[in-house]
């Protein structure tokens, strides 16, 4: 079961740093948020797959995935939980650009066009990140059903892609440690 509370002292603990920052948006801030120090650690990695199982809900699509590298260990965390409990789920990496060998396709894993994805996310600002991911994974032929992120930073994400037709799930917003949105 989902421990929030866990998962908001371990942000607080190893992610949330304060100083001046630019954000891959471009955007500057005062706060920064390294989900890297969740993710490649056993203990947040565990948080973050159980959280986003829970709620992509029963009805399971059969990948996730996101842009590389910030949702390879999201995607990690959850096909590995999930195929503990016998569930089956397959990981996707989107690329940016196509790799120049092997397959040369920017988007990678055991899926076929048609197939249902949901695409996971760090941190979300302005879904910029997770718009082009969603743009890789529809040119392939996936559908996506949605997109689920650790934190939204409340700063447009998920107006933007609710532009788009899709939907924004967060396990965390800035809200939950105190941060207003700019």
């Amino acid at each position: 079961m989902y421990d929030k509370q866990a998962l908001i002292e371990l942000v607080r603990e190893r992610a949330l740093k304060f100083g001046d920052f630019t954000l891959a948006s471009g955007k500057q801030a005062k706060y920064y948020l390294d989900c890297r120090q969740l993710t490649l650690d056993s203990r947040g990695a565990c948080l973050v797959a159980e959280g986003m199982l829970e709620a992509m809900g029963d009805e399971l699509p059969p990948a996730v995935g996101g842009m590389a590298i910030g949702a390879d260990p999201i995607t990690g965390a959850i096909i590995t939980l999930a195929g503990m409990r016998k569930i089956p789920l397959r990981g996707v990496i989107v690329r940016k650009d196509p790799k120049g060998h092997g397959t040369g396709r920017t988007v990678e894993g055991p899926v076929e066009p048609g197939e249902e994805i949901v695409i996971v996310e760090d941190v979300v600002t302005t879904g910029g990140s997770s718009l082009l991911a969603i743009e890789r994974c529809e040119a392939f032929g996936l559908k996506v059903r949605r997109v689920l992120a650790i934190i939204d930073r409340l700063e447009g994400g998920a107006e933007a892609f609710a532009a788009q037709g899709y939907e924004l799930t967060s396990l965390l917003t800035v809200r939950d440690f105190g941060i207003e949105s700019s």
